[in-house]
């Protein structure tokens, strides 16, 4: 009988020498052999991790009426409250997985679910995506959660800030000073202070150096034989919507908005949250890694990880194998399990409301129409105050006329997806080099001009472009901060998943992906 784990100390072990019909060192019917079983031993390995728990923070049992979990698109009463009777029917929907059931979902309008039955996809490399868990979110009660609102209500309000005005802007030092007096605030904060330095950017390694976007996010991008410059369709300064209730009501039950986005004639960099929020309004899904991928390979070899087996060879170079085909591939490939792995946690497992639904349910807390267990640190906040002064509302301003997507918000399909293909990014190229001449967008951003700053990395840059993409959906009301952050690293897991399957795929010398964490840790792979 042959077993797996010879055949693979056969194929490590290769004899050059004369066989029969061998085209190369390997005899055709070894070649089968040896694929078949780099097949078999990583199913196996996937096969015999244990099984994560997967927790939730136990808001669909503890409230009877929903109030804290996804049900936008489904039918809802004058409160925005979904109908009981169609939450259960979408329940026991997921839970059967069965297609046609799905085509007899009981929507409130024109508005489709995107796609739920993604969850239940299988992939053929790296993990799957049942095998991957991530934290609870924080409680519908909880100060955590007053406290992402809280920030996600002051981004709301600075959007049209341009990011060169932070240090000097009165709405940016109230902000600051309100999120640091927040008994459970998890942003990032200097001296233990939330300063207009660090409002709204990222806890991951290089998020606080140099400017706010990224330099893959205004650096001309390589195309063929030309270069694209990154200036980018915006919306005009104060184009808010769902702030009148009638219509916040009719998208949550499904209605498509009458008004469509006031867009800026001028294309521009990106210079504030706005423009930011219309940059992930409109991107896919492989936009964001493919430009950075671009951009990181037109900086030539130098650039590229030194642990990649042809950095220092005399005879060849990469190109199949290590060379552009190789990280394109890698890099592109990333998203979609990604995707399926965020769709699994979204749609199956914690079901997290959006802030455009929580909004409606401080609106209607504070206008006295609903009692509801919502903390007080959001409901006494000056954000809110400052909301109300400026629209006569409560509801969160959204960027977009439709609001919020029509699928579950925890964790960021954006932030899971841009997770993976900067994993990926960072596993082929050199994260301490040092990007060559960066630059900051002026003030109406209309032009760029050189930053003179701390070096920044590919590292820290990529680091950042992940959290520049994760934040423009925060920018645009539609995400919390926690749904950005572990989306950011349950992408992670499945690059590295996929890397690991790979790794003995190769005929090179190599020793392996080395790459920096989200935590800040190295690992080799």
């Amino acid at each position: 009988m042959i077993h797996v784990g010879d055949i693979l100390k056969k194929g490590q072990n290769i004899i050059y020498k004369a066989r029969s019909q061998a085209i190369g060192p390997l005899a055709p019917k070894e070649r089968i052999q040896r694929a078949f079983a780099i097949r078999v031993q990583n199913a196996r390995f996937w096969k015999n991790r244990a099984l994560p728990i997967q927790r939730t923070n136990g808001d669909e049992q503890r409230f009877p009426d929903k109030i804290a979990n996804y049900s936008k698109a489904f039918p809802h009463n004058s409160l925005g409250e979904v109908k009981l009777p169609a939450y259960r029917k979408y329940i026991r929907t997921l839970k059967s997985g069965d297609p046609e059931k799905f085509e007899k979902l009981p929507l409130g309008g024109i508005a489709k679910l995107t796609n739920p039955q993604a969850a239940y996809a299988y992939e053929m490399v790296g993990a799957d995506s049942h095998q991957l868990a991530l934290p609870p979110p924080p409680a519908f009660s909880s100060a955590e959660m007053a406290a992402e609102l809280v920030e996600i209500y002051w981004m709301a309000l600075a959007r049209d800030v341009p990011f060169s005005d932070y240090a000097t802007d009165p709405l940016i030092a109230q902000a600051s000073r309100e999120l640091s007096t927040l008994t459970a605030y998890q942003g990032p904060t200097l001296d233990g202070r939330v300063t207009p330095r660090c409002l709204f950017r990222e806890t991951i390694p290089g998020s606080l150096t140099g400017p706010r976007v990224s330099q893959f996010l205004l650096q001309p991008i390589p195309f063929v034989s030309t270069a694209i410059t990154q200036r980018y369709r915006t919306t005009e300064p104060g184009s808010d919507y769902l702030t009148s209730y009638d219509d916040w009501l009719a998208v949550q039950n499904g209605d498509l908005p009458a008004s469509s986005s006031d867009f800026d004639p001028i294309p521009r960099y990106i210079r504030n949250g706005r423009d930011l929020a219309e940059w992930v309004h409109n991107d896919r899904s492989i936009d964001g890694g493919e430009i950075a991928c671009r951009i990181l390979l037109s900086y030539g070899d130098q650039a590229w990880d030194p642990a990649n087996p042809y950095f220092r060879s005399r005879t060849q170079v990469g190109f199949p194998t290590f060379g552009s085909p190789h990280v394109l591939d890698f890099v592109t490939r990333a998203a979609r399990p990604a995707l399926e792995a965020a769709w699994f946690q979204k749609w199956l497992v914690h079901r997290r409301l959006r802030p455009e639904e929580y909004g409606g349910r401080i609106h209607n807390q504070k206008t006295g129409a609903a009692e509801y267990p919502i903390n007080r640190e959001i409901l006494q906040s000056q954000a809110l105050a400052e909301t109300f002064r400026k629209y006569g509302t409560y509801l969160l301003p959204q960027v977009y006329p439709e609001g919020c997507p029509t699928h579950p918000s925890y964790p960021a399909g954006h932030s899971t997806f841009i997770g993976a293909m900067v994993t990926m990014l960072k596993a082929f190229f050199n994260e301490s080099f040092v990007i060559p001449n960066p630059v900051i967008p002026t003030r109406d951003g209309l032009s760029l001009i050189p930053y003179e700053g701390p070096p920044l990395t590919v590292g820290g840059e990529l680091n950042k472009l992940a959290g520049n993409i994760g934040t423009g959906r925060i920018f645009a009301g539609v995400h919390f901060r926690t749904s950005n952050e572990n989306g950011m690293r349950l992408g992670e897991k499945i690059a590295i998943g996929i890397m690991r399957d790979y790794r003995k795929t190769y005929n090179e010398a190599f020793a392996g992906f080395t790459l920096t964490k989200f935590d800040g840790t190295t690992i080799r792979i």
